[in-house]
C-alpha cells in the first residue's frame, strides 16, 4: 500500500516475453487457484478496502488544515487526527491480512506443484535419471516452482494493488483540482522511461550474477566431493583450480558491485524525480491556493496522493513481462508432470501373498525406452541430435 515501485518489477529483462506457450495453458494454471478462490475473493476485497483507506488518509489530512489548523477550531483537529491514527492502524491491519492471505495461497500452490512433481518423479523409471542432469531437476522443483508461485500470488496482488490504488488516487485528484492531475500525468513518462532503461541493465546483470554464483557453486561441488577432491590430488593442479575458482569469484565481485551501483542510481534518479514532480506540484498548486482556486489543505493532500501515484504506475508498466515470466515457470514444471511413467500399477492389482513364490513369464518382452519417452530435452546431460530433413536409406 506505500505505492514504492516493486524492484522485482523494474529489473525483470523480459527474457521470456518472446517464447511461445501452449494453449491452454492459463486454464491449467488457473486450476491450481481454484481451491483458494474464497481466499483470492477475501483478498480483492482487502485490497480494495485498503486502497480507500489509502486516498483517506490524505483527505483527512485536508480538513485538518482546512478546517481545522486554519479556522483555530481545536476540537476539529483533535477529532480528526484521532481518525488518522484510527485510519493508520487500520491500514497496518489490511496490510499484514492481505500478505497473510497472499502468502495463503502462495504456499498451497507450491505445496501443490512440489507434492504433485515429486510423486511424479518418482515413478519414472531408471532411464529418466540416467539422461537427466540432477541439478536441473532440483531446480523444476525450487526455482521454477516458486517462480510459478507468482502468476497467483506476487502477480496477482501487484496488478490488483496498484490497479485499485491508481484509480483512486486519479478519480480523488481530478476531483480536487484537473489542472494538478493533468501536470502529474505528464510526467509519467518520466518515471517510467528511467525504470525501463536502468531497469533492463540492472535485470542483465542480476542474471550474470545468479548464473555466476551458480556456476562457483557448482564448481565447489564438484571439487569439494570425495571424487573431486580424488582427481585434484592425483593429478596435482591445486593452484589451476584455485586460478579457476578465483576467476569465477572476482567475476561475481565486479557483477555485485555494478548491481550495487546501477540499483543505487536507478532508485536515486527516481527519487529525485519524485521531488522535481512535487516540487513543480506545489509550484503550480501554490499559485492556484494564492489565487483561491481551492485552499492550502487541497494542497497539501494533491502532493500526498502524488507521492502514492507514481510507484503503482510504474510497477505496472512492467506488469505483463512478470505474468509471462510465471507463465513461462508454470510450462516447464507441466514439463516434467506431463512424462507419462513407462511402468503404471495395475488399477485391480492384488498384494502378493506370504511364503516361496514363482513368477513365469509368458509372450513378454521388454525395450529400453527412448529419450523423447522417458526425459526432457532441457534437463538431458547431453543434447539430443536433430532429426535428418530427409530420409536415410
Amino acid at each position: 500500500m506505500s505505492g514504492r515501485p516493486s524492484y522485482r518489477a523494474l529489473v525483470n529483462d523480459g527474457s521470456a516475453r518472446g517464447q511461445e506457450l501452449p494453449p491452454g495453458l492459463t486454464r491449467r494454471v488457473m486450476s491450481y487457484a481454484t481451491p483458494h478462490w474464497r481466499q483470492i475473493l477475501l483478498f480483492l476485497a482487502v485490497t480494495a478496502v485498503g486502497a480507500a483507506v489509502v486516498v483517506a488518509n490524505p483527505l483527512l489530512l485536508r480538513a485538518i488544515i482546512d478546517q481545522g489548523i486554519l479556522p483555530g477550531n481545536t476540537s476539529v483537529v483533535v477529532w480528526l487526527a484521532v481518525a488518522a491514527a484510527v485510519l493508520a492502524l487500520v491500514e497496518g491491519v489490511i496490510t499484514l491480512t492481505g500478505r497473510w492471505l497472499s502468502s495463503r495461497i502462495g504456499e498451497g500452490v507450491i505445496y501443490l506443484l512440489r507434492t504433485q512433481v515429486f510423486s511424479h518423479v518418482q515413478r519414472m523409471p531408471i532411464s529418466f535419471f540416467t539422461r537427466t542432469q540432477t541439478g536441473s531437476l532440483i531446480s523444476r522443483l525450487n526455482t521454477d516452482v516458486v517462480g510459478a508461485q507468482r502468476a497467483i500470488t506476487s502477480v496477482l496482488q501487484s496488478v490488483v494493488s496498484n490497479l485499485i490504488s491508481v484509480v483512486a488516487v486519479l478519480i480523488t485528484m481530478l476531483a480536487l483540482s484537473w489542472q494538478v492531475t493533468l501536470l502529474a500525468l505528464v510526467l509519467v513518462p518520466l518515471f517510467i522511461v528511467p525504470a525501463k532503461l536502468l531497469g533492463r541493465r540492472l535485470a542483465n546483470i542480476s542474471r550474470d550474477a545468479m548464473d555466476n554464483n551458480a556456476s562457483m557453486s557448482s564448481l565447489m561441488t564438484e571439487r569439494f566431493n570425495v571424487g573431486g577432491a580424488m582427481l585434484v590430488k592425483l593429478y596435482g593442479r591445486p593452484d589451476e583450480e584455485t586460478r579457476a575458482f578465483s576467476d569465477r569469484a572476482a567475476r561475481v565481485r565486479d557483477l555485485g558491485v555494478r548491481q550495487s551501483v546501477i540499483g543505487g542510481l536507478l532508485f536515486t534518479m527516481l527519487a529525485t524525480i519524485t521531488a522535481l514532480a512535487m516540487a513543480m506540484v506545489y509550484g503550480v498548486g501554490g499559485v492556484l491556493a494564492v489565487d483561491g482556486s481551492f485552499e492550502v489543505g487541497t494542497l497539501v493532500a494533491l502532493t500526498t496522493l502524488l507521492a502514492r501515484l507514481y510507484g503503482p504506475i510504474t510497477t505496472l508498466s512492467n506488469v505483463h513481462v512478470e505474468i509471462m515470466t510465471a507463465l513461462v515457470s508454470f510450462d516447464r514444471v507441466f514439463e516434467v508432470l506431463d512424462l507419462e511413467p513407462q511402468i503404471k500399477e495395475s488399477p485391480d492389482a492384488e498384494p502378493l501373498p506370504s511364503g516361496p513364490l514363482s513368477v513365469e513369464f509368458d509372450r513378454v518382452s521388454f525395450r529400453y525406452p527412448g529419450a523423447s519417452e522417458t526425459s526432457v530435452a532441457s534437463l538431458e546431460l547431453t543434447p539430443r541430435p536433430r532429426r535428418p530433413t530427409t530420409p536415410r536409406c
